[in-house]
C-alpha cells in the first residue's frame, strides 16, 4: 500500500508528508501556545530545551549530552516535572491524530485518483479471486457461512481515559475540517476551536485516580460502537455487496442477507484471575449493551419518520405497509395519508417498549402510544423489511440506501443483544467446583485427586445421568456458589437477550480432555445442556465449549486433546447441532512469555496445521479465535498481514481475533480508520480462505524444508530465552529495576490485576504488563530475544552461504517467515538501547546489571546483523517507508517522556525506602509518562 502511494506522487510531484509535517506543527503550536498561556515562558522554555537536548542525545550517544540531560531533569521543581511531562505525554497523542488524518487522507487521494482497488480492500480481494477463477456462488457462499468477529476486551494496560477520547475526536473532526475549502472567516473560526479544544485537553486530566471498575470498561468499550461499529460496519456491507456486484456483473445482483462480521466482547464476562467479574457484571453488561443499540435503532427510526414523508395522495404503498400503518397508535388526522411515517411511529413504539423491557430506563423521545415489545430483534427487522419492499415496489428504491437500509442492515448484525458475550474461566476453578458437588452429592470423595482416565470416566458417567450433583437445599463455598450463579445467569441472558448474547464458553489453561467435560456437566447441571429422553442424540448445548491453549506445552497438546474429545459420541452430538463446528482459542501472549517470541510464534502455527489435520479427519470446521495482543510480543501486528500468513486451511472462512488495550483506540477512535481496519479483516479471511493453492509437489518439498528450518532455529531460539528469562540469576531482580512494571501495577489502568499470584516470579506476571513494562524501558525484548543467536548457531552449524540463501529464499517466498521479520522489524525499529541503558542504570547492583545489560545488547547487535543479512535491508522498515518516518517522526517527543521517566521513578524509589515517604506529585508525574509513552509507540500490552 505504501509503495502504490509513493508511486502516485511520485508521478505529480508531491510530498507525500507535506500535510502530516503541516498538521503536526501547527498542532505543536497550538500546545506551545496553550503551555506558553496556562504554565508560564520559563515551562514552556524548559520543554524546548529538554526536547533539543533529548535529541542530541538520540544523534550523538555520547555522555556528554547524557551528562546535560542528566542535570537539567534533576533540578526541575515538582510542579515543573509534571508540567513538562504532561507536555510531552499530550504531543504525543496530538501527533497521532495527525497521522490518523494522514492516513485518511492518503486514503482518499487513493479512491479519487481511480485507485479504488488497494491492497487489503476487499475490492482488490475479489479481483484476485476472479483472475484465479473462483466463481462468484464460491464467495456468495463464502459470505452466507462466513463469521468474522472481532472481540473487544479489557486489559491492564487500557490507558485511555473516555474524556481524552472525546477531547481528542473533536480534535480530529476539526482538523479533517481543515482539508475542505473554507473562507477566511471558516478557517479563522476553526484555528479558534481547534486552539479551545487543545486547552480543553490541557485542563483535562490525563490519569484515572480510582481504579477502574468492570462497568467503566463496558463504559469506554461502548464509546467505540457510536463512533464506530454502528455506522460503518453496516456501510461496509453495503460497499462489498457493490464490489461484488462489480466483479460479477454477468451472474446477476444477489443481496447478501447473512451476518458475516460480528462483534464480540469479553468486557463482563471474561472472570479468569478478575474476582470483579460475576453474574451481576455479566448482566449489566448484557443491559448496558441493549440500551446502546436500541437507544440507536430508536433515533435512526426517528430520523426516518422526518425523512419518509411520502403520502398516498402522490404513490401507493404494499398491503403490507398499509397494515403495519394501521396497528400504529399514531391516530392524528394530519397523517392518514402518510403510511411510511404512521408505521414508523408504530415501529419506534414497539422499540421503546422492548428497550424498557431488556433494561433501558431514560428513553430520550416518549412514543406516541403504547405497543407491544418485539419479541426479538428479526421482528424489527421483518417490519424494516416490509417498508423497503414497499419503496423498492412503488419508485422509492432511491430512498432506501441513506438511512433504512442502513437500520435493516444493523438490525441483522447486532440485534438487541450488540455484541455476544464470551464467559472465560480458568480450568482449575472448574475442577474445584466440580470436585465440591461430587463431594457433596456422594458420587465420589476426591475428584481432584483421580488420574486423567478415571477423571474423563467419571465426567461421561455423571453426562449420561437424568440427575444433577446440585441440590437446591445443600450449603457450598462462597466460590461454588458464584460459579453456578454465573451460569444460571447466563442461561436468563439468553433467554432474555436472545441465543447471540452468550453462545461461547473458553476454559482457559485446557490441559486435558477432562478440563472440556468439567464445563459441559457444569452446563447440565445449570440448564444449559439438555439430554432429552434416556439418549443423547437429542442433546441440546448452549454454550459452545472453547478450549484455550496458551503455554508452549499446552499449543503441542492441542490436537492429542481435540482429536480425543471429538471421538467422544456426545461430544459429536454437539458438534453436529453447531452446524458442524468447532472453535478453538490459541493464546499468543503467555506461549510468548514462556518461550520466547520466535518459539511461540512457530509453535502456534504448528499447532494450527495439526489442529487442520484432526479437524479434517473429523469432518468438522475448524473455527480459530486469536488470542493477540498489541505488541508484536503478544501476537500483535497487522491484522491484514497476520491473516494471510496462517496455514492453509485454517481460517475457511471463520476467524475470531480480540482487540486489546491502545489497539483498540488506535483502530476504531476515528470513523474512517475504523471502517479501513474492518475491512482488512473481511479482505484477508476471503483471501485466505478462497485463493486457491498451489499443490505442486515441487513447492509442497520447499515447504516442508522450510519447516525443518524452522523447528531448528526455534529450538534453540526457546533455549536462548529461556536461559535469559528463567535461567539466569538475577533476572528477575533485573527485570523489577529495570523497568517500570513495579509503577505500572499501581496505575489505575484496569479492573483486572497486573499479577495472578502476590509474588515477584516471572510466571506468575501476567503477560500484557510483562510485554507492556519492556515496551516503556524501550528494549521491546518480548519482540525479538533469541531470534538473533539461534540463527547464527544455525548458520554456524552449516555451510555459510547456503544456509544464508535458505534464509533468504523462506523470506522470499514463505509468508509465515516473511511476516515473522517483518513483525521484529516493526519491534526493532521501535527498539532503543541508548534509553534503555538509561532505565538499566536504575539497577543498583552494577554487577548484575552490566552483566545482563551485556547479553541483551549482543543479543540485540545479532538479531541486527542476522536479519539484515536475510532480507538485504540496512535500514529499519525499509519495506514500510509510511511506517518508518511515522516512528522516525515520534522520537522527538517520545524520548524525553523516557528521559523524564526514569528520573521520576529514581525519585519515587528513592522516597519509597523510607517509610511512609511518598511524594503524590512524583508518583502522577510517572503514571503520566507512562500515558505518554504508551501513546507515543501506539501499543501497551
Amino acid at each position: 500500500m505504501a509503495n502504490q502511494s509513493s508511486a502516485i506522487d511520485e508521478q505529480a510531484g508531491v510530498d507525500k508528508d507535506a500535510p502530516l509535517k503541516e498538521d503536526i506543527r501547527l498542532l505543536g503550536r497550538l500546545l506551545g501556545d496553550v503551555l506558553r498561556d496556562q504554565e508560564g515562558e520559563e515551562v514552556f522554555a524548559v520543554v524546548e530545551t529538554i526536547r533539543q537536548t533529548a535529541v542530541r542525545f538520540r544523534r550523538e550517544a555520547d555522555a556528554g549530552a547524557a551528562k546535560e540531560l542528566d542535570g537539567m531533569l534533576k533540578i526541575l521543581t515538582r510542579e515543573q516535572t509534571i508540567s513538562v511531562v504532561r507536555a510531552f505525554s499530550y504531543f504525543s497523542h496530538l501527533a497521532n491524530i495527525a497521522e490518523d488524518q494522514h492516513h485518511i487522507r492518503r486514503r482518499r487521494a487513493h479512491l479519487l485518483a481511480g485507485s479504488n482497488a488497494q491492497q487489503g480492500s476487499v475490492n482488490y480481494a475479489l479481483g484476485r479471486l476472479k483472475d484465479a477463477g473462483v466463481a462468484r456462488e464460491t464467495v456468495a457462499t463464502f459470505f452466507d457461512q462466513a463469521l468474522i468477529a472481532p472481540v473487544l476486551t479489557a486489559h491492564p494496560t487500557e490507558v485511555q481515559r473516555k474524556s481524552i477520547l472525546d477531547a481528542e475526536h473533536d480534535i480530529a473532526r476539526l482538523l479533517a475540517e481543515r482539508d475542505l475549502p473554507l473562507t477566511p472567516k471558516e478557517r479563522a473560526a476553526n484555528m479558534h476551536l481547534l486552539h479551545a479544544r487543545v486547552a480543553t485537553l490541557w485542563q483535562t486530566r490525563m490519569l484515572r485516580y480510582s481504579k477502574l471498575t468492570v462497568a467503566d470498561e463496558i463504559e469506554n468499550a461502548l464509546s467505540y460502537y457510536r463512533i464506530t461499529f454502528l455506522r460503518e460496519l453496516p456501510g461496509l456491507y453495503d460497499d462489498i455487496e457493490g464490489d461484488i456486484a462489480a466483479h460479477y456483473p454477468h451472474d446477476g445482483e444477489q443481496a447478501i442477507t447473512a451476518p458475516y462480521v460480528q462483534m464480540g466482547s469479553w468486557i463482563g464476562g471474561d472472570r479468569d484471575g478478575n474476582p470483579n467479574v460475576n453474574a451481576g457484571t455479566m448482566r449489566h453488561a448484557l443491559q448496558r449493551h441493549a440500551t446502546t443499540i436500541l437507544d440507536f435503532y430508536l433515533e435512526e427510526v426517528h430520523a426516518l419518520g422526518a425523512e419518509l414523508s411520502i403520502s398516498t395522495l402522490m404513490i401507493k404503498c404494499s398491503p403490507e405497509l398499509l397494515a403495519l400503518a394501521e396497528h400504529s397508535p399514531d391516530l392524528s388526522d394530519h397523517r392518514k395519508d402518510e403510511p411510511y411515517r404512521r408505521a414508523l411511529i408504530g415501529i419506534y413504539a414497539r422499540l421503546a417498549s422492548s428497550a424498557r423491557a431488556l433494561g433501558a430506563t431514560n428513553i430520550l423521545r416518549k412514543e406516541v402510544g403504547h405497543a407491544e415489545p418485539y419479541a426479538d430483534a428479526a421482528e424489527f427487522a421483518a417490519d424494516l423489511q416490509v417498508l423497503v419492499s414497499s419503496l423498492e415496489a412503488h419508485h422509492g428504491g432511491m430512498l432506501v440506501k441513506p438511512r433504512l437500509s442502513t437500520l435493516k442492515r444493523a438490525a441483522d448484525i447486532f440485534g438487541f443483544h450488540l455484541a455476544s458475550l464470551d464467559m472465560r474461566q480458568s480450568s482449575d476453578i472448574h475442577e474445584r467446583v466440580l470436585a465440591e458437588l461430587f463431594g457433596k452429592s456422594g458420587v465420589q470423595a476426591d475428584y481432584a485427586a483421580l488420574d486423567e482416565d478415571a477423571k474423563v470416566k467419571l465426567l461421561l458417567s455423571e453426562l449420561s445421568q437424568p440427575r444433577l450433583l446440585y441440590s437446591p437445599y445443600v450449603e457450598y463455598s462462597a466460590e461454588t456458589d458464584s460459579e453456578l450463579t454465573i451460569l444460571r445467569a447466563a442461561r436468563d441472558i439468553r433467554s432474555r437477550y436472545g441465543a447471540r448474547a452468550i453462545r461461547n464458553y473458553i476454559i482457559s489453561h485446557t490441559e486435558t480432555v477432562s478440563d472440556l467435560l468439567e464445563v459441559l456437566l457444569l452446563q447440565k447441571e445449570m440448564g444449559l445442556l439438555r439430554l432429552a429422553g434416556a439418549g443423547q442424540n437429542d442433546a441440546e448445548l448452549d454454550l459452545m465449549v472453547i478450549p484455550l491453549f496458551e503455554t508452549i506445552p499446552d499449543l503441542q497438546r492441542a490436537a492429542g486433546i481435540m482429536e480425543a474429545v471429538m471421538a467422544i459420541p456426545l461430544v459429536k452430538q454437539l458438534i453436529a447441532k453447531q452446524g458442524q463446528i468447532q472453535e478453538v482459542m490459541l493464546g499468543y501472549s503467555d506461549s510468548n512469555k514462556d518461550g520466547g517470541f520466535l518459539t511461540s510464534t512457530w509453535e502456534l502455527y504448528k499447532a494450527e496445521t495439526h489442529l487442520v489435520t484432526v479437524f479434517e479427519n473429523a469432518g468438522v470446521t475448524l473455527r480459530l479465535f486469536h488470542g493477540r495482543g498489541g505488541t508484536v510480543g503478544r501476537g500483535g501486528g497487522p491484522s491484514y498481514e497476520a491473516i494471510l500468513a496462517q496455514p492453509h486451511g485454517t481460517v475457511n472462512g471463520q476467524i475470531r481475533l480480540t482487540e486489546q488495550g491502545e489497539i483498540i483506540a488506535s483502530k476504531f477512535s476515528n470513523a474512517d480508520i475504523g471502517r479501513r481496519n474492518l475491512e482488512l479483516l473481511v479482505a484477508a479471511t476471503l483471501e485466505a480462505s478462497l485463493m486457491p493453492q498451489s499443490a505442486d509437489s515441487a513447492h509442497q518439498a520447499q515447504l516442508a524444508s522450510f519447516e525443518a528450518i524452522m523447528a531448528d532455529i526455534s529450538d534453540r531460539a526457546y533455549k536462548a530465552y529461556r536461559e535469559l528469562v528463567y535461567e539466569t540469576p538475577g533476572f528477575t531482580d533485573y527485570f523489577f529495576a529495570a523497568t517500570p512494571i513495579a509503577e505500572i501495577a499501581e496505575l489505575n489502568l484496569g479492573s483486572r490485576p497486573a499479577s495472578r499470584k502476590s509474588t515477584k516470579r516471572i510466571e506468575d506476571l501476567r503477560a500484557i504488563p510483562w510485554g507492556f513494562s519492556w515496551g516503556q524501558c524501550r528494549l521491546l525484548l518480548p519482540g525479538w530475544y533469541g531470534f538473533g543467536s539461534a540463527i547464527a548457531s544455525w548458520i554456524a552449524d552449516g555451510e555459510r552461504d547456503q544456509r544464508v540463501a535458505q534464509l533468504k529464499a523462506m523470506f522470499q517466498h514463505w509468508p509465515f517467515f516473511a511476516t515473522l521479520l517483518s513483525n521484529m522489524d516493526m519491534v526493532l525499529a521501535k527498539t532503543d538501547l541508548a534509553i534503555a541503558s538509561r532505565y538499566a542504570d536504575l539497577v543498583q547492583d552494577k554487577a548484575l546489571r552490566d552483566r545482563i545489560f551485556k547479553r541483551i545488547t549482543e543479543e540485540h547487535a545479532t538479531t541486527l546483523n542476522i536479519l539484515e543479512s536475510i532480507t538485504g535491508a540496512t535500514e529499519r522498515l525499509a519495506g514500510n517507508p509510511l511506517l518508518a518516518r511515522s516512528i522516525q517522526n515520534r522520537f522527538a517527543y517520545l524520548d524525553p517522556l523516557n528521559h523524564l521517566q526514569v528520573e521520576l521513578i529514581k525519585r519515587h524509589r528513592a522516597l519509597s525506602n523510607e517509610p511512609g515517604k511518598v511524594d503524590e506529585r512524583v508518583h502522577r508525574g510517572i503514571h503520566l509518562s507512562i500515558n505518554g509513552v504508551a501513546a507515543g509507540l501506539r501499543n501497551t500490552g
